[in-house]
């Protein structure tokens, strides 16, 4: 187990302050090959200490491990300080290495910073995902362990001396040194202060693992999520204090537990940063899926359907969406229109508001850990934007979709109406006027006696019968504009007295009910044109007209046994039946397969 002899999980602050400009390949690339020449040098320091070929591999895979991770994390997050963190934890691992380069003032730092890898890792447990302390506890644990690792680690490399058999590092190479800064060798005085720094170590350890579980209690499933590494290196943790309780009560068996638990705690080191890269690639899967969220909400996003897709897509129960009003100026509401608060500072969640050019549309209310990625953040703006645009702009085509059909059902109401009055007009006009001069007309003939010019009795017979053609013309007329049985007696009677008229027998269900005069003359006349397709083009034996009411519609269905093969758009007279059926706001549908006949079907609104 890489530990310091004494802080166990020491805590400091990082000792490489890591500072990069310019181009984040080239920066990633200079620190990469710092850390390369790091790795390399405390190597071979370790191995003249007497380290196994085993030994060495295991070592550089911990910290460079600690090292590429922190490589990628700055370049994925440069303003997160988390990446630093990791960099700045991959090469601290190597200080307590050059205890076995046999320089004196290498063995003396390796002696004194050999703990500050555990002062980093602890650092950046508390400080992830944020990459800064949120706390002030946490802010004092960190300084606490630094000054730990400063002070305790300086004062125990003045008193620590390998030529006086003293074992105090995890090299156990007697033969390493000078120590460039003993100032008084005292084997006794040493061991106290060893134990001292060890029990301070293992007591800010648990400090800090009380801290870590205390913030995953109280963390939403998503920072859950996201603290899955700090929980990895929670384990590393416990190990840690194992191996100090171990070595406190049973100094006697501290090679054979080096044994044990090396390997299996060097494992679980690599694991930290591995598992923060895969945090990181759980970000990445949640950006491929926020391009499913316009697919998943449907071409109507209603906003309770929104927000419970974008909960799920990003793992956060917590997540709210606002909606603006007044273009934010009068705060926001939330999916079932109540007001909506936004949440203090400090209280764990974030804001994120949603523009719509000069114009706030919406708000986010999530997870903080989530704003740790601001472009999965910019991407679930995007489409929390994309939804409302859709959105409102399906309301304004619905909107202005009613208008035009309200226009056209009242331009059809209109024309209905005048259809009545010029129906009217002529039976209560011309035709009474018809019908009087006929009633004249044959006054005349009866009182002409049997002397009177056969040449005048011709001409008033053949007065007659014009004035009753006229008539009859008439009449059929008026009965084809709006036949006076619809308003009388309704749709059904209208209909079954059209099919007695109809030159092919005509079988009619009709149920009993009114419907508006406007609905009744549409379902009319979308059965006279079908009766008079079946006769004209279908060649048709036989026609059905059923008449139902269902559901607050009207259900007008023609059926006959003709040649089929009906196009309604190629005619004008299915075309118009569609529109004047789609004007009332109602539907027409035509199957006519060839050779299989003619089905038409209109439903219209019957409220």
């Amino acid at each position: 187990m890489k530990t310091a002899g004494g802080t166990g999980s020491g805590l400091a602050r990082a000792a490489v302050a890591v500072r990069g400009t310019g181009h984040p390949g080239r920066r990633s690339a200079v620190w990469g090959a710092v850390a390369l020449a790091v790795g390399l040098a405390a190597a071979g320091a370790y191995h003249r200490a007497g380290a196994t070929g085993t030994d060495l591999l295991r070592d550089l895979s911990v910290g460079w491990a600690y090292a590429a991770a922190g490589l990628v994390a700055w370049w994925r997050r440069p303003a997160n300080r988390t990446g630093l963190l990791l960099l700045a934890e991959g090469l601290t691992w190597f200080l307590g290495n050059f205890q076995g380069s046999g320089v004196p003032l290498l063995f003396a730092l390796g002696a004194w910073g050999e703990a500050l890898n555990l002062a980093v890792l602890a650092h950046l447990l508390l400080a992830f995902p944020e990459g800064r302390l949120g706390t002030r506890l946490e802010r004092r644990v960190v300084a606490c362990g630094y000054g730990l690792v400063a002070v305790g680690g300086l004062l125990r490399t003045l008193l620590y001396d390998p030529s006086a058999g003293v074992d105090a590092s995890y090299l156990a190479c007697r033969d390493c040194g000078p120590n460039a800064l003993l100032l008084h060798s005292d084997p006794r005085l040493f061991e106290a202060v060893d134990l001292a720094y060890r029990w301070l170590g293992a007591l800010i350890t648990l400090v800090v693992l009380a801290a870590l579980v205390r913030r995953w209690r109280v963390s939403s499933p998503a920072r859950r999520r996201i603290l899955l590494p700090a929980g990895v290196a929670v384990a590393i943790a416990v190990a840690f204090v194992g191996w100090e309780v171990l070595y406190v009560l049973a100094p006697g068996s501290l090679a054979t537990a080096d044994a044990l638990l090396t390997l299996p705690s060097d494992l679980s080191q690599v694991a930290v940063p591995v598992a923060f890269l895969a945090g990181l690639l759980r970000t990445r899967l949640h950006r491929a899926a926020l391009g499913n969220v316009v697919v998943e909400v449907g071409p109507d996003p209603a906003p309770e359907r929104l927000q419970e897709v974008l909960s799920r897509v990003l793992g956060d129960p917590a997540l709210r969406l606002g909606l603006a009003r007044g273009g934010g100026r009068d705060g926001y509401a939330d999916v079932h229109g109540r007001p909506l608060r936004l949440p203090p500072p400090g209280s764990g969640l974030a804001t994120t508001p949603v523009a719509d050019g000069d114009r706030r549309s919406a708000v986010l209310v999530h997870d903080a850990a989530l704003g740790e990625d601001p472009q999965l953040i910019a991407a679930v703006a995007a489409s929390v934007r994309l939804c409302l645009r859709n959105s409102t702009l399906r309301s304004q085509v619905t909107v202005r979709a009613e208008e035009t059909r309200a226009a056209q059902a009242r331009l059809l109401e209109a024309a209905d109406a005048e259809r009545r009055r010029l129906e009217r007009d002529l039976h209560d006009g011309a035709q009474t006027r018809l019908v009087f001069a006929l009633m004249s007309l044959r006054r005349l003939g009866r009182g002409l006696d049997d002397r009177a010019d056969p040449a005048l009795r011709d001409t008033v017979s053949e007065a007659d019968r014009a004035l009753r053609l006229a008539i009859d013309d008439l009449r059929d007329l008026a009965r084809g504009i709006h036949p006076a049985v619809l308003t009388r007696e309704g749709l059904g009677a209208a209909v079954t007295a059209l099919a007695e008229e109809a030159a092919l027998p005509v079988v009619v269900m009709a149920e009993p009910g009114r419907c508006p005069p406007l609905v009744e003359s549409t379902a009319y006349f979308v059965v006279c044109e079908a009766l008079s397709n079946a006769v004209k083009h279908a060649g048709a034996g036989a026609v059905s007209v059923s008449l139902r009411s269902t559901g607050g519609r009207l259900a007008v269905e023609v059926a006959d046994d003709g040649a089929g093969g009906a196009d309604p758009g190629g005619g004008t007279g299915l075309r118009g039946l569609a529109d004047r059926v789609a004007a009332t706001g109602g539907s027409l549908e035509v199957v006519s397969p060839p050779g299989g006949g003619t089905r038409i079907r209109a439903e219209l609104p019957c409220g």
